[in-house]
């Protein structure tokens, strides 16, 4: 999809860097160092928030955006943090015709996936992210609680992701095939996205339906979150095979 440069202007008062960096910790840069990666595709760079972070921990990042805006916006701030991004436009349903090399982990976070509404787009995504991946490779994906939504009608709380004090986010519309939500900023301006409902255990299939082992899905940075209902999901989903044995094989 593409975003109106106005719209991609307004992105980071909707993130804010710093006080989305205090609510993450160093969730991803340990869940990464945790698995041994080194080497990162981030495949919904937007404007660069995590290849910056992951940069400035010492990882190596190339950036992908399907958006020439976004990226130009990400290559900027990343140059005003002192770094240099390696980008690369492309499409996720065909990441392998832009993207020739094989990476530790890749990243799809921001609640991006939820951009794709038709079911083999998402199965063609996951299917280019997993052959990207070296044989021990993992996805990091993250999502809205749609279930959350869709179920119990509870009001996203923006309270990890979504930092900025002067905006509002909020769905304005929800059924089981379309999640429009509104964005509103201090200065008056109002911009809507349209998006897919993604419900977590459809995701958690789709990715084992395309050939990843095993899925671990946390809620807000946390891996046990019975008690209250987080606003996003975070699944990791791994590559490497494991036999019914117990033995690792590549």
């Amino acid at each position: 999809m593409e975003y109106a440069h106005a719209f991609v202007e307004k992105w980071d008062e909707l993130i804010d860097w710093e006080r989305r960096a205090e609510s993450e910790g160093g969730f991803f840069i340990e869940l990464l160092r945790a698995h041994g990666c080194r080497k990162v595709l981030d495949v919904a760079t937007g404007t660069g928030y995590h290849s910056v972070q992951l940069l400035r921990a010492g990882f190596e990042v190339t950036s992908v955006d399907g958006s020439a805006t976004m990226l130009a916006k990400a290559f900027e701030n990343a140059h005003r943090h002192g770094y240099i991004l390696r980008t690369v436009q492309a499409d996720w349903r065909w990441l392998r015709r832009d993207v020739h090399d094989f990476y530790d982990a890749v990243i799809c976070l921001g609640n991006s996936f939820t951009h794709l509404h038709n079911e083999n787009d998402r199965r063609k995504a996951l299917a280019e992210y997993y052959a990207v991946l070296r044989h021990d490779g993992i996805l990091i994906l993250d999502q809205r609680n749609y279930d959350a939504i869709l179920d119990k009608q509870i009001e996203p709380s923006h309270k990890y992701y979504y930092c900025g004090e002067h905006v509002s986010a909020t769905p304005e519309y929800v059924d089981e095939t379309l999640a429009r939500f509104r964005y509103s900023f201090s200065d008056g301006s109002v911009f809507h996205l349209n998006m897919f409902p993604l419900r977590k255990a459809y995701v958690q299939r789709l990715m084992k339906e395309v050939g990843f082992q095993r899925v671990t899905t946390y809620g807000d940075f946390q891996e046990t979150y019975r008690d209250t209902e987080p606003d996003f999901f975070i699944h990791v989903a791994e590559k490497k095979y494991v036999s019914t044995h117990g033995e690792e094989s590549s």
